[in-house]
């Protein structure tokens, strides 16, 4: 099971989701108020926005606090000033980890994230120092429900997507970063709202990972997880089906 597949059944974490909702709450809201601060507070004039706003309805997050997250960043009110940090890093087995965080104190995140890392068996590095083995791409996700393998194939290459993956999690459709407006609209068409439209990390190589150090890398990534500051966390880990069975236990 690779690292950067978003939608796959990543069991070990699964029974832990639903514990986690208010911190899911807290960062889509966050992400919503920054969104609709940096341009318009119409969604349909400002793409991060409406990002945020299919984030937010993914999570099943209640039409007025999305609204109460979009009216503060709009209104650009005194108070918290969020500032977009990107963290790049080793964790166990040399799996590398991108971490994407939107904090109101710099200091506070960078302490919290590589303590994390130093508790869990990684390193923090300097920017660049992992980012070369990942591509930055656009990317849809829609339920496997909406379309069969071929409709959304044909619907994608139309919409100028680059590449299509469907199977039991669903379609994941990937495109060029700045394609990813266009390849999202284009889908919206035929198929409605993507439950997932994003820029994203996909690695150009993985590392194997044995069931000790992927046990230490899956308690990194809760303890990121856990951190209201970080977004989105990429890595290059490939464990095992098996492994995977045994740690979801």
């Amino acid at each position: 099971m690779a690292g950067h597949s978003q939608f796959k059944n990543i069991m070990y974490r699964k029974g832990a989701q639903d514990a986690k909702r208010a911190k899911v709450f807290t960062k889509v809201i966050r992400e919503l108020t920054v969104a609709a601060k940096s341009g318009l507070p119409d969604p349909d004039a400002n793409p991060r926005l409406r990002l945020a706003i299919v984030a937010a309805k993914a999570v099943n997050m209640p039409k007025d606090t999305m609204e109460r997250a979009v009216k503060r960043g709009a209104g650009g009110e005194e108070g918290t000033q969020y500032e977009e940090i990107r963290y790049e890093g080793y964790g166990p087995g040399g799996v590398a980890l991108i971490v994407e965080a939107l904090t109101d104190n710099r200091n506070r995140t960078a302490s919290e994230v590589r303590t994390a890392f130093g508790k869990h068996g990684g390193s923090l590095g300097e920017t660049g120092s992992v980012s070369f083995m990942f591509d930055r791409i656009g990317l849809v996700h829609y339920p496997g429900d909406v379309a069969t393998a071929d409709e959304m194939f044909e619907a994608a290459l139309e919409a100028g997507a680059a590449d299509v993956t469907s199977d039991e999690d669903g379609h994941e459709i990937r495109c060029a970063p700045d394609d990813l407006s266009t390849v999202r609209d284009g889908l919206e068409k035929h198929f409605g709202p993507a439950d997932a439209a994003r820029l994203d990390w996909r690695p150009n190589v993985t590392v194997a990972v044995d069931e000790d150090a992927a046990t230490t890398l899956f308690k990194l990534l809760d303890a990121l997880d856990d951190n209201d500051d970080v977004q989105r966390v990429a890595s290059n880990f490939d464990v095992a089906e098996d492994v995977m069975e045994r740690l979801s236990v």
